[in-house]
């Protein structure tokens, strides 16, 4: 089975080819430098660039793959959640291009993408296994039982761990992306600077909000030239102290959920787990409470068209299609 997977849910323009399991090309052209001056993705800006880069995107993965598209069996594209218009342009697209290859077209669920990346990880968790779905528009923990059969166990209230990473990158002065920014100057800094809170729910929801406003007010206590001075002088502690809080977080919850469900497969995935801190306190938990961590390369990690593909491709096993009638669906969930 040979799947060209496309994925333009926010500002990311992927495609890839996918045969037999085997990824034979992966494409990522990233606008990160279109909204860097924004802080943040402008959604008409992404919806543009995704309209004048699919062509050629999708052009170089099949010649990186080297098939023709007259080769392919079938079409994934993620169909949400996301940004609308920029959904829109990829499933269009694929709308478009299945039509004209006479071939199934198979819509995906962004998040599911994500949640079946962790097979990209060698080795790859078996079944059942839990998943730490981090990136910067969602956190969920979900229990895979086996393919499209699972249990959504806790989600973010307000903010995703992502998001807060990019929005106090940005009250830090640091450039967009925020995660990775945060996580490069992290890597001098004294994560005991200072103690920022910790929000643990009752149950394994998440709310990374509380900790935002309170860096907001942190700086906000000093005068512009002493919190100029602080921001020159503990950039990298207070980076590495802000880093600390979420993944104490994103731990915590992973243990306490591994107790609950007793699993003995945890998969972390996303473009937070490409974190350097949490892929090492990950490993440390695992080794403490017993269960095996599996985390995807970090190709597979951001958001790309390998994991649409490969979602697509389970979805056409377990005898999935969609017709040309299908819309995207900016809020979509996991469906349990």
């Amino acid at each position: 089975m040979r799947v060209l997977g496309l994925e333009s849910s926010c500002d990311d323009t992927a495609a890839a080819v996918l045969d037999d399991g085997t990824v034979r090309s992966n494409i990522i052209s990233s606008q990160h430098d279109l909204h860097e001056e924004y802080g943040g993705v402008v959604p008409e800006l992404a919806s543009r660039d995704h309209q004048r880069l699919i062509v050629p995107v999708v052009q170089k993965a099949l010649s990186e793959a080297e098939v023709g598209a007259d080769t392919l069996d079938a079409v994934a594209v993620t169909y949400g959640p996301g940004l609308p218009g920029s959904l829109l342009v990829g499933l269009s697209f694929a709308k478009a291009f299945a039509r004209g290859l006479n071939v199934p077209l198979i819509g995906v669920n962004h998040l599911e993408g994500h949640l079946y990346s962790g097979d990209f990880a060698s080795p790859s968790p078996p079944r059942p296994y839990l998943c730490l779905i981090v990136s910067g528009g969602h956190t969920e923990l979900v229990y895979v039982e086996e393919d499209f059969s699972y249990t959504v166990l806790g989600r973010t209230r307000d903010d995703a761990a992502g998001e807060a990473f990019d929005k106090i990158a940005q009250l830090f002065g640091l450039s967009y992306p925020g995660g990775p920014a945060i996580d490069q100057q992290a890597a001098g800094g004294d994560p005991t600077f200072h103690d920022f809170p910790r929000t643990r729910l009752d149950n394994l929801d998440f709310s990374f909000s509380g900790l935002k406003t309170s860096v907001l007010y942190y700086l906000r206590n000093f005068s512009d030239a002493e919190r100029e001075r602080v921001l020159t002088e503990h950039l990298d502690d207070l980076c590495a102290s802000v880093q600390a809080a979420i993944v104490d977080v994103l731990v915590g919850a992973v243990r306490r959920a591994a107790e609950e469900t007793g699993a003995e497969h945890v998969a972390v995935v996303g473009g937070v787990a490409a974190n350097r801190e949490l892929r090492r306190r990950g490993a440390v938990v695992g080794a403490e409470e017993g269960f095996e961590v599996y985390v995807p390369d970090l190709s597979y990690c951001m958001d790309n068209a390998a994991m649409i593909a490969h979602a697509g491709a389970l979805r056409i096993a377990a005898g999935d299609e969609h017709s040309s009638t299908l819309d995207v669906v900016p809020q979509l969930q996991i469906e349990e």
